[in-house]
């Protein structure tokens, strides 16, 4: 079945591939919201594949086709962000209604939701599990020597005998009116006087019409659910619980998943064995084999050039570059430039693609017609493993040989090419410019644990609570679109916020592939009223991907580490721990007060923006290996200076208060985890209506207050009631429609907001466009033979300052530029 889904799967990959990787290239669309549309649809498809691919991933036992799936599973996700941030860019939001998308494709709201891999959990590696195994010992020791601390002072033998003697009086004083209620009953059925036949009788009526009204109501209640069950309006109860075909498939799964751990085991004990046979026999003639091509290399491109090779920079690939290109005179290359390309929207280029394409061929070349009947038990192929040890080995070889090549081509140049060599290390001497200065170790000395340690006890590294993202309720906004086309922007439900954090803090956290190459997001704020749950999506997130959690708000760090010094070695400990037990969170609670306008006097002694100047100079040293993402929470983001927080945070997500779709979901999941019925009795759809404006925290908190033990006990007679719950809710203050609108308003003058603001009014197009504008020319960037050849890409972000100077120059030294005043 699972080898069925993986064939399903890779069949619409195929179909997606040759429409993104088309034989000649696209034209730019001129219509944004036809592009708009193909991204869409590319988004879509992509997640149903995604969601495919991770249920085949976890249940597949055959650990070579599982790597083969991971390598597809990853780039599926990586191409998924890469949509994500497109539609980003071009919609001008964080949020997207596929509406007409869905219903094209004949799908519910329920299959975009974005799946969490089960494998960011499982597939931990074993330094990972100890580094938390570490963290969860050293706070349960901080935890025992706190309370260790705090010890009671010793009591007397008086004030003991006192507090036993008032807790047994009590009691009996309980078990005395217990007795005296049942005296006073027994007494007034002794006291009652027979009055005659003519009253006993009248009291049997009484019973019978009382009996048989009850019985009445009782049958009249169970034919009414049969016939909604009958029509199918509600729900046969022995369908609410699991049937014994679910329990029965749930324990396959699980047997499933022991196999293919066992399965792994022995994967990776081969893998060591076959690499040591392959080492000894074949290792010899690999290293000789690649000796012999290279010297042909070196002989090849001296008659050709007139002059020995550079031997290629380890940076570059090695001999591996060689191999890649054989023919001598693509040593020196010239630069490639393009002719200026139409206007229009066109796709960003992709870094999963190219993966996508590799785990493809893998899956054609040696899965898709495999004949496997005689591998019932789907053990690791032999051959197959001795193809992949030989890359292994070959590239261990590589480094060898590179080495020794190196020098012996040195050798060569100083014997036969005297003067050229002495050019070549003019050149290297050359090379060597300025060196990037390292980050300071101001803990170089101190181990992980006592870093971890210190942490745990100034409060700054903290166990997250256990709750999942599925956890954080919330419907499909159904009017999402209908709202957009009548020039209204819809406030996003708690499912569209559920679904932005999984994309982007989620699956980079997750992978160690999909961060490296993804577009990076660093830094991410969560702003909304309180109460709608912004803590809890950020323990969600370690929670889903074990990551370690760090709290840096600024009340928690008021008075720890004092002084410029003390902030930097603060910092620095956070920073170091975080790439050690990676991947981490580093929380920032009430993010607003770091970048506070003015601060409050009842603050200014807890100095709330001592973080304000360090932390982003921290936050530049996050590169796309360190899976470390910060995390900032604020309720009143008015308060606070919009540029700087803006510079800081990459990603701002607005949380409003939930809708009534989103509401009603609340009330009824919410009761029934606080142990309370859901029956006709409870008007939900009243509840939802009554607490528009009251967050998920308000409702949890009446929850709380209404159903508690004893209410639940009650339950079988008297059923739970809608207004129950109306006097405690009343207590609350709502969230108001101004705080909302304020917040709306907030969000507007963020950069995104403002892109979104312009695309709705129209203007984004109206940019003047200055006469006589250069044309930026786009060409190759290719390092060979220690000769830069430079480029430009106009729409990067990021550009090497040195490198564009130089090119400048080139640029107009051969007059391909005209105009300085126009360059951007």
């Amino acid at each position: 079945m699972y080898n069925q889904m993986w064939t399903d799967a890779m069949a619409e990959l195929s179909h997606l591939l040759t429409e993104e990787l088309p034989a000649e290239p696209r034209r730019p669309e001129k219509d944004r919201v036809v592009f708009f549309q193909h991204l869409a649809m590319l988004y879509v498809r992509y997640i149903q594949i995604f969601r495919t691919l991770e249920t085949v991933y976890d249940l597949v036992v055959h650990p070579q086709k599982r790597r083969v799936i991971r390598l597809l599973l990853d780039g599926v996700m990586g191409r998924v962000l890469e949509l994500k941030n497109e539609m980003v860019e071009k919609e001008f939001s964080e949020y997207h209604y596929m509406d007409d998308v869905i219903f094209d494709l004949k799908l519910t709201p329920a299959d975009l939701e974005i799946p969490i891999p089960r494998f960011f959990l499982h597939e931990c590696s074993k330094e990972v599990q100890e580094r938390k195994t570490m963290l969860t010992d050293i706070l349960k020791m901080v935890e025992i020597t706190e309370s260790s601390e705090v010890s009671d002072k010793d009591m007397k033998q008086e004030e003991a005998i006192k507090i036993i003697q008032m807790a047994e009086r009590a009691r009996q004083g309980r078990l005395r009116a217990k007795l005296n209620e049942k005296s006073i009953n027994m007494n007034r059925m002794y006291k009652t006087k027979d009055s005659g036949a003519a009253v006993a009788e009248m009291a049997a009526t009484c019973i019978q019409k009382m009996w048989r009204g009850y019985l009445q109501r009782k049958r009249t209640k169970i034919a009414r659910e049969e016939e909604m069950i009958f029509l199918g309006m509600a729900m046969d109860p022995k369908y609410l619980m699991p049937c014994p075909a679910e329990v029965t498939a749930d324990a396959i799964d699980d047997s499933t998943r022991l196999k293919r751990d066992a399965h792994e085991e022995i994967f990776q004990k081969a893998a060591v064995t076959i690499t040591k046979e392959l080492r000894d026999t074949e290792g010899r003639d690999m290293s000789e084999t690649k000796k012999g091509q290279i010297r042909q290399w070196f002989f090849e491109c001296r008659n050709t050039t007139g002059a020995f090779p550079d031997y290629p920079d380890v940076e570059d690939g090695g001999s591996a570059l060689i191999f890649v290109e054989k023919n001598p005179q693509q040593v020196r290359l010239q630069p490639h430039w393009k002719e200026e390309e139409e206007a229009g929207l066109k796709m960003l280029p992709s870094a999963f693609l190219s993966d996508l394409e590799v785990g493809q061929k893998a899956y054609v070349d040696f899965w898709q017609s495999r004949n496997e009947s005689g591998n019932f038990n789907q053990r690791h192929e032999v051959e197959l493993l001795k193809e992949e040890m030989r890359k292994t080995i070959q590239a261990e070889i590589q480094v060898q040989v590179d080495e020794e090549m190196r020098q012996e081509l040195l050798e060569w140049k100083l014997s036969v090419d005297k003067d050229k060599g002495s050019k070549t290390k003019k050149k290297k001497g050359s090379k060597s410019g300025k060196k990037k200065k390292k980050e300071k170790d101001l803990t170089a000395d101190r181990t992980v644990e006592s870093l971890c340690k210190e942490l745990v006890e100034q409060g700054l590294l903290k166990q997250p609570n256990n709750v999942r993202l599925q956890d954080y309720l919330g419907d499909y906004n159904y009017l999402g679109t209908t709202l957009r086309q009548n020039d209204i922007e819809p406030m996003p439900s708690l499912s569209d916020v559920r679904q932005v954090l999984a994309l982007y803090a989620v699956l980079p956290l997750g992978s160690q592939a999909v961060h490296e190459k993804a577009p990076l997001i660093k830094a991410i704020l969560l702003a909304g009223p309180a109460g709608v749950g912004k803590k809890m999506l950020v323990h969600a997130v370690c929670q889903e991907t074990g990551a370690s959690l760090f709290d840096l708000s600024p009340l928690n760090t008021a008075g720890k580490y004092p002084g410029k010094s003390g902030l930097a070695l603060m910092l620095h400990m956070v920073f170091k721990v975080a790439r050690l037990l990676q991947p981490s969170v580093i929380w920032i609670g009430d993010a607003e007060k770091m970048f506070y306008k003015k601060v409050p006097k009842e603050e200014k002694e807890l100095d709330p923006k001592r973080l304000k100047k360090d932390l982003p100079k921290f936050l530049k040293l996050i590169k796309g290996e360190d899976r470390v993402l910060i995390i900032g929470t604020t309720k009143d983001p008015l308060c606070a200076d919009i540029k700087p927080l803006c510079k800081m945070y990459s990603k701002i997500i607005l949380i409003p208060r939930p809708d009534y779709g989103s509401r009603h979901i609340l009330w009824k999941k919410l009761i029934k985890s606080h142990g309370g019925e859901v029956t006709k009795a409870l008007d939900l759809s009243s509840l939802a209506k009554i607490s528009d404006g009251y967050t998920p925290g308000h409702i949890v908190q009446v929850i709380q207050s209404v159903i508690t033990k004893r209410r639940i006990l009650q339950q079988a007679n008297r059923p739970i009631t809608a207004a129950e719950f109306v006097a405690p809710l009343a207590k609350y203050d709502p969230v108001f429609q101004e705080e909302e609108e304020a917040l709306k308003n907030w969000y507007g003058k963020t950069p995104l907001g403002k892109k979104r603001i312009k695309a709705a009014t129209g203007k984004e197009d109206e940019a003047p466009v200055k006469a006589g504008s250069c044309l930026l020319l786009k060409v190759v960037l290719i390092k060979k033979n220690q000769k830069n050849q430079f480029c430009i890409f106009y729409n990067q972000s990021f550009f090497d300052i040195e490198l564009l100077k130089q090119c400048f120059k080139f640029c107009f030294e051969n007059d391909l530029l005209q105009n300085m005043k126009n360059i951007l």
